[in-house]
């Protein structure tokens, strides 16, 4: 999944789960739903891709593992009881959602690190960053990659560009 596909699905559950449970007063604010749902990629890319490209290889290390989302939640939650701020939440939140659509399962290696082992799996591409990110954006925008295209699609219907796009016409 790329970027639509992660904010746009994302504020979709939000959205979903602000009309499903109205009494429990769930915040639909696109900046930090969109800002926790590419935090993993933010954060593992980079480090992963750039920084430790001889060592991991791998954009899907420490911020997409189950340790994370569990620390980022215990964080969140803890602000909430002490100072009320629901932000933390909705970023963990939306943190959590990126690792579901990433269908990190998947990865057990890497989702339950560390307790399978210390190490990451690698990439099976080998190239610069820039390489591997044109590969990803023409594999997201790329009808033959079917499941990371339609997720985009979906995304995209659900973002805020979209979304004003719908208010300008009615």
């Amino acid at each position: 999944m790329f970027i639509f596909g992660h904010i746009g699905i994302t504020l979709g559950i939000f959205y979903f789960l602000s009309r499903l449970f109205p009494g429990k007063n769930i915040p639909v604010d696109i900046k930090w739903i969109a800002f926790g749902a590419l935090l993993p990629d933010l954060i593992d890319k980079p480090l992963g891709r750039i920084i430790l490209a001889e060592a991991v290889g791998s954009g899907r290390i420490f911020a997409h593992t189950l340790i994370f989302a569990i620390l980022l939640g215990l964080a969140a939650y803890y602000n909430f009881y002490q100072k009320g701020w629901k932000v933390p939440l909705v970023i963990a939140g939306a943190s959590f959602c990126h690792l579901l659509e990433d269908q990190m399962w998947n990865s057990p290696r890497a989702f339950f690190w560390p307790l399978l082992g210390w190490e990451f799996p690698r990439d099976t591409f080998s190239g610069s960053f820039i390489e591997y990110f044109m590969r990803i954006l023409n594999n997201s925008y790329n009808p033959a990659y079917s499941s990371v295209f339609i997720s985009e699609i979906i995304g995209l219907d659900h973002s805020p560009v979209c979304r004003q796009l719908y208010q300008v016409k009615s």
